[in-house]
């Protein structure tokens, strides 16, 4: 995803700079799975309620496309973000939709702050900012990811404050994101359908010059029309991701940098709070597969089951306690 002058998605590849995914990592099997003890629930939504919690959730409302030409306006209705049978459900509609043209934290700026804009769908950005956010700990979300060209649904952390600047001087932490899932092309589609899974660290200078790490990895599973978990571990100067438990990606202070800072462990030192979305359209999915976005099949639906964070009781200030050395 992404906001210039803020964050940009994932391994975007858009004009001004943006580093692309083709020399992303790309690992061939899981690693084993990560050390369990001594992580202490620290928040969770379970979607047992008949509505979603506000006090645990927050909407983006814009038809902005996330600074990455998506085709979307979030919105807050019903139609978009519900609870159903134990569930969130988030869903994108193919329909015209008129909304703000600009997040607030651009409006505030521009020369019409009122300005609207319109998009061809419509679905849900939900956050967690000022209401939770986190340093360090273990975050996993079970979901089941929607499929079809120009589908893009993402599980990620933005900071809670700038602290290092605007994006990606303050970095972004992508736990899960996903484009194209199931289509089948003759134009790099694995066999059997889209089936690449990401995680990505964003951080260095503000944009343009802003820089990432990312980890692609081919997992079948994610289309069986089920429930996946997908998660990071996040200590002190130390990521892993992981799906389903199994570690398939790591990253390592050194691997990562802010201008702002001489400190190795920044950006990633400070507070991130978490956002679910469903994007439809923009540049890494209509760049890959077949191309755009297809009309075919909507609406669309990314499912999820609970949202959990946990946090090290041994050694809380650097969460490292509860990952061990030897962990592969």
């Amino acid at each position: 995803m992404k906001e210039t002058t803020m964050r940009i998605p994932l391994s975007l590849v858009l004009a001004g700079g943006l580093a692309t995914l083709s020399a992303c990592d790309r690992p061939a099997v899981l690693g084993e799975t990560p050390a369990q003890d001594g992580w202490e629930l620290a928040w969770s939504d379970e979607f047992d309620g008949t509505a979603i919690d506000r006090a645990k959730w927050d909407f983006d409302i814009d038809c902005w496309g996330g600074g990455n030409n998506e085709q979307q306006c979030y919105t807050d209705r019903a139609e978009n973000a519900s609870i159903v049978d134990g569930k969130l459900v988030i869903t994108a509609r193919k329909e015209d939709f008129t909304g703000p043209a600009l997040p607030p934290y651009l409006a505030a700026d521009a020369e019409d702050p009122d300005a609207t804009a319109s998009q061809p769908f419509t679905s849900a950005r939900m956050v967690t900012r000022g209401k939770a956010a986190w340093k360090y700990g273990k975050i996993e979300v079970r979901a089941k990811l929607p499929q079809g060209q120009g589908t893009w649904p993402a599980i990620w952390m933005m900071p809670e404050d700038q602290v290092y600047g605007r994006w990606a001087q303050s970095g972004e932490i992508d736990i899960m994101e996903a484009v194209n899932l199931g289509v089948e092309c003759d134009n790099g589609c694995e066999e059997g359908g889209e089936n690449t899974i990401l995680g990505t660290l964003h951080f260095g200078g503000g944009w343009p010059d802003n820089d990432l790490a990312s980890t692609e990895f081919n997992y079948p599973p994610v289309l069986d029309d089920g429930f996946h978990t997908f998660g990071v571990i996040w200590s002190e100067g130390r990521f892993i991701w992981t799906v389903d438990g199994r570690k398939f990606a790591e990253k390592k202070a050194g691997d990562w940098y802010t201008t702002e800072s001489e400190d190795p462990n920044a950006p990633f030192d400070q507070r991130f709070h978490l956002i679910l979305n469903l994007a439809i359209g923009g540049g890494l999915p209509e760049e890959r597969a077949l191309g755009g976005v297809s009309p075919d099949g909507f609406p669309k639906q990314m499912e999820i089951d609970w949202v959990r964070v946990w946090q090290c009781g041994p050694d809380p200030a650097t969460g490292s306690g509860c990952v061990l050395e030897g962990d592969q």
